[in-house]
């Protein structure tokens, strides 16, 4: 710690200017829950009004945390797609709504969020930051059980929590993870779509080695024929706009008949409108899409997309409350020994958040 020669604020200056304990000022700086939240208030301020800058590297020593978790996007190998990782990744609007939402559960706690993008090649690296002890903890963003980065890392010992229930191939159980009723959104979708009165439904998906994409694709499927008509065309995208474009070329040359069509995210979505009035199709008048998500693609594409919305900020967020639980980091001021919420972070626990549909104009 500098003196006070030194010119910068001290410990004890916080101290004197708060009126309380050096003690006192040292538990609220390193973030003790028993300290009276009002006094917590005061010392924050005097900090402020101090200048004083904590010694992180001396403050990690007492506390054992970096004071950063990790918000991880992994991809797993052999995914395809024409456009780049970083792209793909950065230009989807989910990432921007995970983090906003994240951030509002590790802000008030002054723990700091890293974006990592992991391709394959990136695997490596991310392994052995974490394992470096550069942050404490990991929100794991990945679609497909055959993905290997998070059994790597659950190997670490650190607490990981996933954005989606992955179970089965590479995954490793009882991890906690956060989750939309997946099947509920696809229902949605197709009830809608059925109920404007189209008959000739099709689906544009992303990969269906990804789960939650598997779960929207089989529920629409079901609720389409449970409504007595035929299995839906199929074409397989990539969470992508051109890829949604494509995809609605292809359902155009080979079932030119088609009057709704649900892509399995809001940028599919968004190119499948596309691809449809380029070729002459009116949207919704000829031809019906839904979306899903709810992301800003959907408000701002032309026409404004019908959708299935999930709450990813609330998502993310609670995945986040549910990493600082694991990682025993509570509210200020927050009683240690009280009882966790139900949902905490419990080996294997999953929180499952419900979908609703979002009507505009495109069905």
């Amino acid at each position: 710690m500098a003196s006070a020669s030194s010119g910068r604020p001290t410990l004890e200056a916080v101290a004197s200017v708060a009126g309380v304990s050096r003690a006192t000022v040292s538990r609220v700086i390193n973030g003790v829950p028993t300290v009276d939240p009002a006094i917590v208030d005061v010392v924050r301020r005097a900090i402020e009004d101090t200048g004083y800058v904590p010694n992180l590297a001396a403050r990690s020593l007492v506390t054992r945390r970096t004071g950063s978790v990790a918000l991880v996007v992994s991809e797993p190998p052999g995914h395809r797609s024409p456009l780049p990782f970083l792209e793909r990744i950065f230009t989807d609007p989910y990432l921007g709504r995970v983090t906003a939402g994240a951030q509002e559960a590790l802000r008030p706690r002054d723990v700091h969020l890293a974006i990592m993008p992991a391709d394959p090649p990136a695997h490596d690296q991310v392994v052995r930051y974490v394992r470096q002890g550069h942050v404490d903890g990991v929100l794991l963003i990945t679609s497909s059980a055959d993905d290997p980065l998070p059994a790597r890392l659950v190997g670490l010992g650190v607490p990981v929590v996933l954005s989606a229930r992955i179970t089965g191939g590479a995954m490793p159980g009882g991890v906690p993870a956060v989750d939309l009723d997946q099947a509920a959104g696809g229902r949605l979708a197709a009830e809608h779509l059925l109920a404007t009165g189209r008959r000739r439904l099709a689906v544009v998906t992303g990969p269906t080695d990804a789960p939650f994409m598997r779960a929207r694709l089989d529920a629409f499927v079901a609720a389409v024929t449970a409504a007595g008509l035929g299995r839906p065309a199929v074409a397989d995208a990539d969470f992508t706009r051109p890829g949604g474009e494509a995809a609605a070329r292809r359902l155009l040359a080979g079932f030119p008949g088609v009057d709704g069509i649900f892509a399995g995210n809001d940028l599919m979505a968004d190119g499948v409108s596309t691809a449809l009035q380029s070729a002459g199709r009116r949207v919704p008048d000829d031809v019906a899409v839904v979306g899903f998500d709810d992301s800003s693609a959907a408000a701002q594409a032309h026409p404004p997309l019908t959708t299935v919305r999930q709450p990813v900020e609330d998502m993310a967020r609670r995945m986040a409350e549910l990493l600082l639980e694991g990682m025993g980091v509570r509210e200020p001021g927050t009683d240690p020994g009280a009882d966790a919420p139900d949902d905490a972070a419990r080996p294997g626990r999953v929180v499952t958040f419900a979908p609703e549909l979002v009507i505009r104009s495109s069905a």
